[in-house]
């Protein structure tokens, strides 16, 4: 399948020709099973540079030294767990660490529910099975045990939302670094250069709490969401061009009197005050991340190119900014109407045909 033809590549593709020119320069030690040096792989995530003539895109925007940090603990034998709210680039982060690292951010076990102990060691083949009995042929390798194998990072996404077994046999791996496979008398070494990083959501933190146990294994690092107004519309502005870009949206980015407003409205209602500290509000139960306020702009500007002109029009967002803060229609719908009366309202000529986009749909 052609290239244009994927919904979404990986970040290894994506960024194939900057990952290219970071390697091409690279001048310091190389840790064993990476492709390129910890320093190097700092530059890939941080970005505002240019190699070899390359403009190097930031990836991770925020605390550089908790990025330093997550690099760090790569290069050592402990795994690495990203903790943060919903929308704090935790997952993507994973994915461009995974990329630059290995150039291979595929190898993934997504925790849910219904994610299973064999979904972290191996399962089988059972048509080999009954035919051939227990072989390497009918083994079926989990994304753990291929890092295992070829000195990689695996990443588990979502770690709290698996089951307590599921968690609990990482810790053999985790802690001797082999996996064992009684059915085949195997005792499987983890090659030099494996690790794994997991993620985990601080709103999920009572689903299957981790066990002190497992938590050992991990060095923790928090992501905070944006600490500042500028910040978040930075992060904002260049995820919706990256995200856009791979979508037939048929329409204009969105002006910074637009995102501004945006991401406004998020941080007042996710703080529960406006933003000059005057005026408290309701919170609303969602958690209006900054991926979320990405998604919402993106969303806009599809029923701008699908039914307007092109440009995002006030309705459109409206349309965008009712979905994502009434999530729960009793609770968030009063709070949302509140917000618009007493203080969108109040802003003055710029945001009136917002307020009054806003007002109609919530009724």
């Amino acid at each position: 399948m052609s290239d244009k033809n994927v919904q979404r590549l990986p970040a290894e593709e994506l960024y194939q020709t900057e990952l290219d020119a970071l390697m091409s320069a690279e001048t310091e030690s190389i840790p064993t099973g990476w492709r390129m040096s910890p320093r190097s792989v700092l530059t890939y995530l941080t970005g505002n540079t240019k190699v070899k003539g390359v403009e190097i895109t930031p990836k991770y925007m925020g605390n550089k030294r908790l990025v330093e940090i997550a690099i760090a603990t790569l290069v050592t034998d402990r795994a690495l767990l990203l903790i943060g709210e919903p929308g704090t680039a935790k997952s993507w982060l994973s994915e461009h660490l995974a990329a630059a690292v290995n150039g291979d951010s595929t190898k993934v076990v997504q925790g849910t529910a219904g994610t299973t102990e064999e979904h972290i060691r191996y399962s089988w083949n059972y048509a080999m099975l009954i035919a051939k009995g227990p072989c390497p042929e009918a083994m079926v390798k989990s994304p753990v045990y291929r890092a295992m194998e070829t000195g990689s990072i695996a990443r588990v996404e979502e770690i709290s939302r698996c089951a307590s077994e599921v968690q609990d046999a990482l810790i053999s791996i985790l802690s001797e670094k082999r996996l064992s496979v009684p059915e085949l008398g195997l005792e499987v070494p983890a090659a030099k250069g494996f690790s794994v990083i997991a993620t985990a959501n601080t709103r999920d933190k009572g689903v299957n709490d981790m066990s002190a146990a497992l938590k050992r294994r991990f060095n923790i690092v928090v992501l905070p969401t944006p600490s500042d107004m500028e910040t978040e519309l930075d992060i904002v502005r260049t995820r919706v061009v990256q995200l856009s870009a791979g979508l037939d949206l048929n329409a204009r980015q969105p002006g910074e009197d637009t995102v501004e407003k945006v991401v406004t409205i998020f941080r007042e209602l996710r703080a529960g005050a406006t933003l000059d500290g005057k005026q408290k509000l309701k919170t609303t139960s969602g958690v209006l991340s900054t991926a979320e306020a990405i998604s919402l702009l993106a969303n806009s500007m599809a029923l701008a190119g699908s039914f307007g002109d092109g440009r995002i029009s006030d309705g459109d967002l409206a349309a965008a900014l009712q979905g994502a803060v009434v999530k729960d229609e009793e609770h968030d719908k009063v709070t949302w109407k509140e917000y618009l009366e007493n203080v969108m309202k109040k802003r003055g000529h710029e945001w009136l045909p917002l307020y009054r986009a806003c007002r109609e749909l919530n009724g």
